[in-house]
C-alpha cells in the first residue's frame, strides 16, 4: 500500500520509506542517508536491491543526528541563543549576508567573536554593534555614491 503524498509504504505492517524519500524527509542528500546506514547510525534493511527504512527508525535517527546547535564546549552549550551566543552561520542568516562575510569581519576585527575550541561564537551585542557601525555605514556610503 502506498501513500501518494509522501511515498510511505506499508511493508510487513511497518511504515517504510526509500533512501530518496528518507533524504527528502530529513532535508539531506541521498549520500548522507547511505553514510548514516553504513555507520550504523540509521537502521535500514535491504530487500533484493532496494533499501527500506522504517519511519520510526528515521525519526529516532533525526533526534540523534549531529547538530551544530547542540555543540558544547567544556560542558556548556556553544550557541545558546537564549544567552545571546550565536554561530557564524546563524549571524549570517540574521544579517542576510554570506557566512564568508562574517568570517572576514571577525578576522578583520570589524566583528568581535570568541574562539571556543574549533568554533567561533558571536555575542548578540557584538552583532548589533557590527550591524550599526559597519553594515549601516556601508549602506549609507552606497546611497551617497548613487545619489552623487
Amino acid at each position: 500500500m502506498k501513500d501518494k503524498q509522501n511515498e510511505v509504504v506499508v511493508h510487513d505492517n511497518k511504515k517504510v520509506v526509500s533512501i530518496t524519500e528518507a533524504a527528502k524527509l530529513n532535508n539531506v542528500t541521498r549520500q548522507a542517508i547511505y553514510v548514516a546506514i553504513k555507520l550504523n547510525k540509521l537502521k535500514a534493511t535491504k530487500e533484493t536491491s532496494r533499501w527500506m527504512i522504517n519511519v520510526d527508525d528515521l525519526m529516532e535517527y533525526r533526534k540523534q543526528k549531529y547538530s551544530r546547535t547542540k555543540s558544547t564546549y567544556q560542558g556548556e552549550l556553544l550557541f545558546d541563543n537564549t544567552k545571546g551566543y550565536y554561530s557564524v552561520n546563524q549571524v549570517a542568516k540574521m544579517l542576510n549576508v554570506p557566512a564568508q562575510k562574517i568570517y572576514y569581519a571577525t578576522r578583520a576585527g570589524y566583528l568581535k567573536a570568541l574562539r571556543k575550541g574549533a568554533a567561533w561564537v558571536v555575542r548578540l551585542d557584538d552583532v548589533k554593534a557590527y550591524q550599526e557601525s559597519y553594515l549601516a555605514a556601508k549602506a549609507t556610503k552606497k546611497q551617497q555614491m548613487q545619489a552623487g
